[in-house]
């Protein structure tokens, strides 16, 4: 589990990156577009930073020891203490990284007149890129290029349901990025051989939230 140095650092890298998007005027605007009030913002961004210091268990299953190549580097080791491997992985899922934008999700869908089509269409299409994009990051997890999945997750709701863009490219960068990054990488997971592997990963600062937002600023 990262020590509290690292914690603190990614609370700290987030709490700039909405502060400078706020700046800006960037992620008023993406608010704007999905519907949110500043009261509601507000108490979004809390809970995804709260949230990101919670990891739930899900459930744990058996790995194979680490290769070689998955060797943690030493500049990481440095800031993450891992528990001596077992056999067995620890799968968690992060109440900021994946909780609560998957719950955003929902509440969008709830309130936005999407097709199904269009729907399974975007979440399918960011899926495959993320999946097919992500690597193992030893020591780390997995990662994805940043703007990759934001970008195809815009354009497919630009093209496919214009007047509902902003939620559509936000549900499905958010959930294609889970599914194709995170999900469909589990088997790999088990090949890494890490005590404690997290869905939705660093919280806040999570290519999972941070895809989301970027597609609604793009759409």
């Amino acid at each position: 589990m990262p020590k509290l140095p690292l914690r603190i650092f990614f609370l700290v890298a987030a709490f700039t990156f909405f502060v400078t998007f706020i700046q800006l005027g960037m992620l008023t605007i993406a608010l704007d577009k999905l519907g949110l009030s500043a009261n509601s913002a507000s108490l979004l961004f809390i809970t995804i930073l709260v949230g990101s210091m919670l990891n739930l268990p899900l459930f744990s299953m058996n790995a194979g020891p680490p290769r070689p190549t998955d060797a943690t580097p030493p500049a990481v080791s440095g800031l993450i203490e891992q528990a001596p491997f077992t056999g067995k992985t620890q799968i968690l899922v992060n109440v900021g990284g994946c909780v609560v934008p998957v719950a955003f999700c929902i509440y969008l869908l709830n309130h936005n007149p999407i097709d199904d089509t269009s729907l399974l269409l975007g979440i399918t299409t960011v899926t495959a890129l993320s999946y097919s994009s992500s690597r193992r990051l030893p020591g780390i997890g997995i990662g994805i290029p940043i703007l990759l999945a934001p970008v195809a997750a815009a354009l497919i709701a630009i093209l496919l349901d214009p007047e509902h863009a902003a939620p559509l490219a936000y549900v499905s960068g958010t959930l294609g990025v889970l599914i194709g990054a995170d999900l469909l990488h589990l088997r790999e997971i088990r090949e890494m051989g890490v005590p404690l592997a997290s869905i939705g990963g660093a919280g806040s600062f999570d290519g999972i939230f941070i895809t989301g937002i970027i597609a609604v600023l793009l759409a």
